[in-house]
């Protein structure tokens, strides 16, 4: 009896010390995962939003996952050159549908990379940041193509079936959608209390960059927000009442992609020959103000946007204001009674 007893210390023993030379193991090959909570830990006592840290956290993992692959354990062993290698795999990488990712995607993820480094070096976690020289992608600024006018922006809203339970809710979204230019995840962020009737405009808490700001909404969309809140909310929501103005048919807040899909639903079922769905009305809004005389200025502070630079990709959208100023102002743009007008051999 004693003599087992003397083995079962021992196996206990020898339990113990594989444990703490498994815990040994992973803490060494965790060095980069201690160093990445930690740097989620600073973006959320410096007040990041939640989705930021949740995206960048994401992207991180993944490359100190990368990393464990191939046995680089500690900040300090990643240099420019495997950087690079990175940055090559990320570029021949493609989604399930076999399509390669966009510039624009490829440059996010090697920016947040970028900043985790930035913020190592800057903190004396390493002697220099390896990705300070790493050279991204040139990402080239697109003119939004997918532009509604206002005959399909009409048509768009006639897909709606009033007559089916859901219908005004869907109604006043897209209402909102195009009468704010409201970003997807604003409009499912959005509460009963921050649509102001009287006043006409809608408050956005906490929008792209934890920015709140304060929109105009016109009468017709705050119609039919109206009389969905009176007429379908009420017999959606569940207690506790939260407060969230647009819900599902179970009472709970809308996902954006569940949006999404609904939005470009209504679009394709219109005949409407042009791919986009939430973004597409927010692209539109910009537009049709823009060329009915809207400040550039007025539009940047409605669509939330930082950079005046972000918003002036809608003067190029533009084409039809200019083509008006072009054939008013220069005197060669028409042709009158008096001109030599071109001939066929």
């Amino acid at each position: 009896m004693a003599a087992k007893k003397k083995n079962e210390g021992k196996g206990a023993r020898s339990r113990d010390f594989n444990e703490l030379y498994e815990y040994a193991e992973l803490a060494e090959r965790s060095e980069l995962e201690t160093m990445q909570r930690k740097y989620t830990q600073w973006m959320l006592s410096h007040n990041y939003a939640s989705r930021t840290i949740e995206t960048q956290g994401s992207i991180v993992s993944k490359f100190v996952e990368w990393c464990h692959e191939r046995g680089i354990l500690r900040p300090q062993e990643v240099t420019r050159d495997i950087l690079e290698h990175y940055q090559g795999q990320l570029t021949r990488s493609r989604k399930d549908t076999g399509e390669s990712y966009s510039v624009g995607y490829l440059n996010r993820i090697l920016s947040i990379i970028r900043g985790f480094f930035r913020w190592l070096a800057k903190n004396h976690h390493i002697l220099y940041n390896p990705a300070s020289e790493l050279e991204l992608p040139r990402v080239t600024t697109r003119i939004p193509r997918n532009v509604l006018n206002t005959a399909e922006v009409e048509a768009v809203m006639m897909q709606v079936d009033l007559s089916l339970p859901m219908g005004l809710r869907n109604r006043a979204i897209l209402e909102t959608l195009y009468s704010t230019g409201i970003r997807r995840s604003e409009l499912c962020r959005l509460k009963c209390k921050d649509i102001f009737i009287d006043a006409g405009v809608v408050l956005v808490i906490e929008g792209k960059g934890r920015k709140d700001r304060m929109i105009p909404i016109g009468e017709r969309a705050l119609a039919w927000v109206e009389k969905y809140k009176n007429d379908l909310r009420p017999a959606l929501v569940k207690k506790p009442d939260e407060g969230i103005l647009f819900l599902s048919s179970r009472g709970e807040p809308l996902m954006p992609n569940n949006l999404g899909r609904m939005v470009s639903g209504y679009v394709k079922a219109a005949g409407i020959d042009k791919e986009g769905s939430c973004h597409m009305f927010r692209h539109t809004m910009a537009t049709l103000m823009l060329e009915n005389g809207a400040d550039i200025r007025y539009i940047q502070q409605i669509l939330g946007h930082s950079n005046l630079n972000t918003t002036q990709i809608y003067t190029r959208v533009s084409i039809k204001k200019l083509k008006e100023v072009h054939s008013a102002t220069h005197p060669g743009a028409n042709l009158n009674p008096h001109s030599v007008k071109p001939t066929t051999a």
